[in-house]
């Protein structure tokens, strides 16, 4: 029986996981597999037979081949041992010819350097005689005083006695140089000399060739003898000027100051004619006589000054001598500037900025006026207070002219024409502190003319009915136009103006206080506009509503109200051609309406249901009509700007909500009460009472009504209303009964910015006080109502409208308006509103 030694479930005997028990057990798994004992143990024993044979064969033929390795390692090493044996050969051949090449070219590498020392021997041999025959020869040839040959030797001996500065250790050099060195002295003084004699006699002319060749010998003598030369050249021009305009009072003083400048300007011309040949044109001879004629003639102007000021009151100084002196003096300097090459000082209309200047003759002697400038600012101080006096006195506008929708007041130009004279002036005279002096007496009366003119003509001036339409819009196009010119007299300013003073000229503050009286123009417009419709309102007042008993058609009053209101609107529009100012116009109007309105209400009370559900409707019809204001000049079938209607309704919604509460009647209490916190939204018991009040609810009735509103406002789903409803709380019902009082109770809130009506009369008192409480409250827009603003109270008999603060509610009105607007050449977010719809 032959037994399989691999069963297939097994693992082959080569692996190296065999485990011959498992193997054992797979072949004899039953008993009857015992029998089989026999012939698997002799299988086995073959088996390993066979694997000893093989493993003998493979060792054997192993051995054979390590011995054939082995060989072959040998015979290896042999042949390295042979190659190093050449390789030090071969070194060994090297270093041997590399000591023959030294020991050949050591005899070249000395004959080398005994060539190079020798030649440089015979050079500096060769040099020294050329050096000792030139020094002979330039000291002949100075003695005889043939300076042309004796310039071309000079630079040879200087640049030959340069060489040989290393070589001052032998005493025969060294004497040598020395000699050298003293005979350059001799020639600048012997040069120095001739031209001292020669100008003492007056013999320039004879002898201009021989001084222009000896300019030659001073000029390779180097920049110190130069220098001594036009020094003293200098000076012995100036001799004379020194000794007139320094000796006498009389010539020295700022009245003769033309004739300074005449007398240096024939030395000019005689500079020019005689000894203009005589000087090389790269020594710019005439230009450094300028230059000390110029320090010299400041000095002089300094000293003059100080004792000028030591002697009189610095109030009692003659300004016009002083602006006439430094006038000519730029001029002169100007003058300087052109015939040397200067780059003269930029006008006033260029945008250079004054440190961009080319250096020169600007400041040379003018910089001594500049402490005394203050005194001309103080001069120009003076005039423009007298001009505002006289602007303030005079008509805005000449009655015999006829009147332009663009026009402005003529007191303007003139101002803005006088400031850009005399920063013209000041700019020529002083780009530094007297300029920035001269920006804040700008400011000054800016402040001035828009205080004591501008809006003393829209106010007091205007009496108690306001400003006519037409000063009202010339104010206000008198005011734009102030505006725009400040901003431009700042940049101009800076642009002229040195750089460390250019962050401190501000007339921000000034443009916008002009923007604030614009804006005051504006409420101006619309206070017309209020008077214009008070008839009107009086109508409505005097309609019977609580005896209304049903709802019909619009009332009586409106359509008048919108005929009156469109066209006195349309009248006053067609003169605003900027549409910023035109779109505040309308926007202030509708605010003014709304408020007027909710005023009425309050006199018209008690206001029944039915009445307040007339009302409401009245309202509709007045909102529709207002987004007509927008395009009331405009072509037939133009549409009103989305922004503006949006405005429209957003204001006149406010009625809606108090007038939807009133429609609710008082019974039942708690139907009232819902209707209150849907519309009104607020928890304040005391603005719920108000609402009771205009419904005419008896005082008695009303601690129902307010204890059910108190038990429902607590309830949570009321939690996130405001404690205080913005339209309820600044509205004041007193028990009076006419409109005054009633009007009056609501302040600002009936025209916020425009004065309180009284009577029907214009009261100008309260103008100032009605834009600070404005610009205070934060409007929303040019005189959009602030309901929380309180009515000024009113100025004593005599006393000023404008305080001394009124100025800087100005400003803050102005810079209100320009948020507004979207800055001043356009309408900004406005026209993004009435864009998008």
């Amino acid at each position: 029986m032959v037994v399989d030694l691999m069963p297939a479930a097994t693992t082959s005997l080569d692996s190296a996981e065999y485990n011959p028990i498992d193997h054992l057990n797979a072949i004899f798994s039953h008993p009857a597999t015992l029998s089989s004992v026999a012939a698997t143990s002799a299988a086995l024993r073959s088996y390993e037979d066979d694997l000893d044979e093989e493993i003998a064969e493979l060792v054997d033929a192993q051995t054979n081949s390590d011995a054939e390795s082995v060989r072959r390692i040998q015979a290896a090493k042999a042949e390295l041992d042979e190659l190093f044996r050449k390789i030090e050969d071969v070194r060994e051949r090297a270093m041997r010819t590399e000591q023959a090449i030294t020991e050949m070219t050591a005899d070249i590498k000395r004959l080398d350097g005994t060539k190079r020392n020798l030649t440089l021997s015979m050079t500096a041999l060769k040099r020294l005689q050329m050096l000792t025959t030139a020094y002979e020869q330039l000291r002949s040839l100075g003695k005889s005083r043939q300076y042309a040959e004796c310039a071309q030797l000079l630079q040879a001996v200087i640049q030959l006695a340069a060489h040989f500065k290393s070589y001052r250790s032998i005493d025969q050099i060294a004497t040598l140089s020395r000699n050298v060195a003293d005979l350059q002295r001799e020639l600048l003084e012997q040069v120095c000399e001739d031209f001292e004699v020669t100008f003492a006699k007056g013999e320039v002319a004879q002898r201009r060739g021989t001084l222009s060749e000896a300019c030659l010998v001073v000029d390779a003598l180097g920049d110190h003898a130069r220098l001594r030369l036009i020094n003293w050249y200098c000076n012995t021009q100036l001799r004379e000027y020194r000794q007139v305009f320094r000796g006498s009072d009389e010539a020295g003083s700022l009245d003769n100051i033309s004739r300074r400048y005449s007398w240096f300007n024939r030395m000019l011309k005689t500079y020019d004619t005689e000894h203009a040949a005589i000087f090389p044109a790269h020594w710019r001879v005439s230009e450094m006589l300028a230059n000390a004629f110029c320090e010299g003639t400041q000095q002089d102007f300094k000293n003059i000054l100080q004792v000028s000021m030591r002697r009189a009151d610095s109030q009692s100084v003659d300004v016009n001598l002083l602006l006439s002196c430094l006038q000519e003096t730029l001029n002169f300097e100007h003058s300087l500037e052109r015939r040397f090459g200067y780059e003269s000082r930029s006008s006033i209309d260029t945008m250079t900025s004054g440190t961009e200047r080319t250096p020169g003759f600007g400041h040379a002697i003018s910089e001594a006026f500049e402490p005394y400038m203050s005194l001309w600012v103080e001069s120009q101080d003076k005039q423009l207070a007298t001009l505002i006096p006289r602007y303030r006195q005079q008509p805005l506008r000449n009655p015999e002219e006829e009147f332009s929708a663009q026009s402005v007041a003529t007191s303007s130009t003139e101002l803005f024409h006088f400031y850009r004279l005399t920063l013209a002036q000041c700019a020529k005279l002083s780009t530094g502190t007297r300029l920035m002096e001269l920006s804040k007496t700008f400011a000054k009366y800016l402040d001035q003319y828009g205080q004591q003119v501008l809006f003393y003509f829209l106010t007091e001036k205007a009496g108690p009915q306001g400003p006519s339409i037409e000063d009202a819009v010339l104010i206000l196009n008198t005011a734009d136009y102030c505006y725009m010119t400040c901003n431009q007299l700042e940049e101009k300013i800076k642009s002229r103006i040195d750089e460390e003073f250019r962050s401190a000229v501000d007339l921000q503050s000034q443009a916008d206080a002009f923007m604030g009286i614009a804006s005051s123009a504006v409420r101006a417009l619309v206070r017309k506009m209020e008077m214009h419709c008070e008839p009107t309102w009086r109508e409505m007042r005097n309609t019977p509503w609580s005896k209304l008993d049903s709802v019909g058609d619009q009332s009586a009053y409106v359509a008048e109200l919108l005929r009156r209101v469109k066209e006195k609107s349309a009248e006053i529009l067609k003169y605003l051609h900027k549409q910023q100012y035109a779109r505040a116009f309308c926007d202030n109007l509708v605010d003014l309406m709304a408020n007027i309105y909710i005023a009425n209400m309050v006199q018209c009370r008690p206001i029944s249901e039915v009445a307040a559900e007339q009302m409401l409707l009245d309202s509709y019809a007045l909102k529709k009509g207002l987004t007509e204001l927008a395009t009331l000049n405009a072509e037939p079938g133009t549409q009103p700007p989305a922004g503006f209607v949006k405005r429209v309704n957003q204001t006149m919604a406010r009625l809606d909500a108090l007038l939807k509460t009133l429609q609710v009647r008082p019974s039942p209490p708690e139907a009232l009460v819902q209707a209150y916190l849907i519309h009104i939204q607020d928890k304040s018991d005391i603005n719920f009472r108000k609402i009771l009040d205009l419904k005419g609810v008896r005082k008695q009735d009303q601690q129902h009504l307010v204890e059910i509103f108190v038990a429902h406002r607590a309830a949570p789903s009321n939690d996130h209303m405001a404690q205080n409803s913005p339209l309820l709380t600044p509205l004041q019902i007193s028990s009076s009964s006419n409109l005054g009082s009633g009007i009056g109770s609501l302040g600002t809130q009936v025209s916020i910015g425009t004065p309180s009506i009284s009577g029907g009369r214009f009261d100008p008192s309260y103008f100032g006080s009605a834009i600070m409480n404005a610009a205070r409250d934060g409007v929303d827009r040019i005189g959009s109502p602030a309901l929380g603003a309180t009515s000024p109270p009113p100025q004593a008999a005599g006393e000023a409208p404008m305080q001394s603060n009124l100025n800087e509610n100005l400003r803050g009105i102005g810079k209100f308006f320009r948020r507004d607007v979207g800055s001043f050449g356009g309408f900004g977010k406005r026209k993004e509103e009435d864009g998008k719809g």
